[in-house]
């Protein structure tokens, strides 16, 4: 079975995407940008903001999917500068912890609305770990 999950904590969609879905266990979480959830089309100012807003989309999207950021297993970040790389990556592991997931850094020259950053990732289904899978 396939589940579409929406929350109104992290922004919607502005295209035809689901925020996340869940399937055979895992949850597949859409690129999230750095946008509140409150609809308002302005980026937070500067990398650090960005970050931050951008893992807290998604701790929001894994949540009304009932999983959470312990139950990642892979992590694709995208970055409009790889020179922001390290910054990204103290702000990643302060948010994630140990032991970390596997992950994919893609430098990209330009981000959809000039955003800093944009993440997708894919998670255990929370009913998997309580059932012993």
């Amino acid at each position: 079975m396939i589940e579409h999950i929406t929350t109104q904590k992290a922004p919607l969609p502005k295209g035809h995407y689901a925020q996340a879905t869940k399937a055979n266990g895992f949850v597949f979480v859409s690129g999230q940008l750095p946008f509140t959830a409150d609809g308002n089309a302005v980026l937070p100012e500067g990398l650090d903001a960005q970050v931050r807003q951008t893992l807290s989309n998604l701790r929001e999207v894994l949540l009304a999917a009932q999983t959470s950021i312990g139950k990642l297993v892979s992590v694709q970040i995208y970055v409009s500068d790889i020179e922001t790389w390290p910054r990204v990556n103290e702000l990643y592991r302060e948010f994630v912890g140990d032991p970390a997931p596997a992950r994919t850094v893609v430098p990209c020259a330009r981000l959809h609305y000039g955003a800093h950053i944009e993440i997708s990732a894919i998670a255990l289904c929370g009913d998997e770990l309580s059932s012993g899978i």
